[in-house]
């Protein structure tokens, strides 16, 4: 009699558990949900980029494809984002500031490496720029949805580079492609550390249950 009466006050008390705790734990889930998915695409995009720039790089010859290869940024290459940001710099900015400095990055990015594709003059390495693009293009889209989970506003303004001026010959063309694989190297190991820290931040929601006995 005892343990049955137990289980009617526990069944009643769940059925009395309020909603709105339920709901922010769902919304916390889903943050902390978005913020693993970003780190691991940029974490998959590091990967993915290793293969493609050892290919590309082979493509475009000597000397840009000997390792020791490291020639000073031109001022070409100034309207490709650039990463080379001093860290304590980059760490002291708010999470919305690191996080709106990605997405414009990638969005420019992105478009650089979509001529790249159409440049290409193989089709094995068409479809490798292509492959690429559409797992960059996931990480933008991912960034947005941690932006809005966070209830931060996306940044203002065209994400989309102004038009590319034509290098005036084939070694300068080639450079700008160098510098565009060097740069999306170096922004994806600083997002994937961004997220890294982040996710701390925000940890999984726990779902705790309290029972309170009413009229008692």
């Amino acid at each position: 009699g005892d343990s049955w009466g137990i289980f009617t006050f526990l069944c009643a008390a769940l059925c009395n558990l309020p909603a709105l705790p339920a709901l922010n734990c769902t919304e916390e889930l889903g943050t902390s949900q978005s913020i693993q998915k970003t780190y691991d695409l940029t974490r998959y995009l590091e990967h993915q980029l290793r293969t493609l720039a050892g290919t590309y790089l082979n493509y475009l010859g000597p000397p840009f494809n000997e390792p020791d290869f490291n020639p000073p940024r031109l001022a070409r290459a100034e309207r490709v984002p650039s990463a080379t940001v001093d860290l304590d710099l980059w760490r002291g900015l708010t999470d919305n500031a690191r996080l709106a400095a990605n997405y414009r990055a990638y969005s420019r990015l992105l478009c650089y490496l979509r001529a790249l594709d159409g440049q290409a003059a193989t089709a094995e390495l068409r479809h490798r720029l292509g492959h690429f693009c559409s797992s960059l293009q996931a990480l933008v889209l991912s960034i947005a949805g941690v932006m809005s989970s966070l209830g931060y506003p996306l940044p203002v303004g065209p994400s989309a580079p102004p038009g590319t001026p034509v290098a005036p010959n084939d070694f300068l063309k080639k450079m700008d492609d160098f510098w565009l694989l060097k740069e999306l190297q170096t922004w994806l190991w600083r997002s994937a550390k961004d997220f890294n820290r982040l996710k701390k931040k925000v940890p999984p929601a726990v779902v705790t249950l309290r029972l309170e006995a009413r009229g008692f």
